[in-house]
């Protein structure tokens, strides 16, 4: 795809946006690309994924002003879809998603960031929603994750205020896992997808629809889900597998590691 690279390392698969002399910033054709790449992956052979943007600094700089700038009322929000569509098929992946934070993540990349399930960033990382300065609201889930990642109080603040905040503040508000030097960034993202990776991918995927499914029911509700998750990995061979290695004091990669099914 011309703005959005794939590449696959072992069961571990790296998306990066490449539109690096517009600081990677999300248009009409890049959020395309990026829906046509999430598509082509193999979830039968990939066991997480790890999003990144191109260049040294930018992650995404936002959604792109230029096309926004003459859009009407419709197109605005016919917009808008398009972004919340691509990045809810990212947060609905059954498998993981890491993003790999590497500087600027304003507006539609700070959105974007948050719709993986970890994020990761360098300590060159800005995030903000800046969205009211430019006389808009937020539009591809950030007045709705924002609040759920790092507190109502925090988010209308950053929304309300369009301040933007270091990786360090980040960090603190728990809106990112870990900060890294830029250097160290993509390895440490391979080597957490790796980790998640090697273990049972039956389990994983079903602990990300655990989570997720639970987030917006009511804790008596949220704890069936999980039962009913919990008893389908059930009769599985990487359960068998698991447990007997356990059992047996055997490391499960001299079994041939899990299997996924």
């Amino acid at each position: 795809m011309g703005f959005v690279t794939y590449e696959q390392e072992g069961f571990v698969g790296l998306i990066t946006i490449n539109r690096p002399k517009a600081l990677n910033a999300l248009n009409s054709e890049v959020l395309k690309d990026l829906e046509a790449v999430i598509d082509a992956v193999d979830l039968d052979n990939t066991r997480a994924l790890i999003l990144t943007g191109a260049g040294e600094k930018s992650f995404v700089a936002g959604a792109d002003i230029g096309e926004m700038s003459t859009l009407t009322k419709a197109e605005g929000e016919a917009f808008g879809k398009i972004g919340n569509d691509v990045f809810r098929k990212i947060e609905t992946l059954p498998i993981p998603v890491i993003a790999a934070v590497n500087g600027f993540a304003l507006g539609g990349g700070c959105e974007i960031a948050m719709s993986c399930d970890i994020r990761l960033c360098a300590d060159n990382a800005i995030f903000g929603q800046p969205e009211v300065g430019l006389g808009i609201t937020p539009g591809f889930g950030g007045t709705q994750r924002l609040a759920r990642i790092v507190g109502v109080g925090k988010a209308k603040e950053m929304i309300y205020t369009a301040f933007n905040i270091k990786a360090d503040e980040a960090y603190r508000i728990g809106l990112v896992n870990a900060v890294y030097t830029q250097e160290e960034l993509l390895p440490a993202a391979k080597k957490m997808a790796a980790k998640i990776a090697s273990n049972a991918p039956i389990a994983v995927r079903a602990c990300k629809k655990a989570i997720n499914d639970g987030l917006d029911a009511t804790m008596d509700d949220a704890i069936v889900i999980e039962e009913k998750l919990f008893g389908s990995c059930f009769e599985s061979e990487d359960q068998k597998n698991g447990m007997s290695a356990f059992l047996n004091k055997q490391k499960i990669k001299d079994l041939g590691g899990f299997q996924n099914k």
